[in-house]
């Protein structure tokens, strides 16, 4: 166990978010995304949902001030205009810990290209269809 880091973040998951560099992109899919066949590198999180696994690495992990979307997630039926309860959690999740980012949500022709590209996928166990989402890591900026 660590001071201050939390413990839904594992070993894996903790060397990834650390080897990845500013504008890298991590995914963190539902239970039903391909994550296997997709990823470049993949990290297991079974037996934890999506919206404690967003909120540790969110907890963690500076979000690029340099894109007008850092964080980007699925939608209902891949319609950027529908939202299902996940979609409404995850964008108050989001609003919460990182206030000043919005939420963009993507059709799948633009999301499903963009989880295979990222740097990692994180399968969840999330039961929730559409329960996609992508972050885009920034920089930490030392005293000026």
């Amino acid at each position: 166990m660590l001071i201050g880091i939390p413990p839904i973040l594992g070993p894996e998951l903790l060397f990834t978010l650390r080897s990845m560099g500013h504008g890298d992109e991590i995914a963190i899919v539902d239970a039903n995304y391909p994550a296997q066949e997709h990823a470049r590198r993949l990290v297991r999180a079974d037996g934890h949902g999506l919206v404690p696994l967003l909120r540790g690495i969110l907890a963690v992990m500076p979000l690029d001030d340099d894109t007008p979307a850092a964080i980007c997630r699925a939608a209902l039926f891949n319609d950027p205009e529908q939202a299902g309860a996940i979609h409404h959690e995850i964008d108050a999740v989001c609003g919460n810990l990182k206030p000043g980012y919005a939420v963009l949500p993507l059709k799948g022709a633009d999301l499903y290209p963009r989880v295979r590209a990222a740097h990692t996928i994180v399968a969840s166990s999330e039961m929730a269809l559409y329960a996609n989402v992508i972050l885009r890591k920034g920089v930490v900026r030392g005293p000026e």
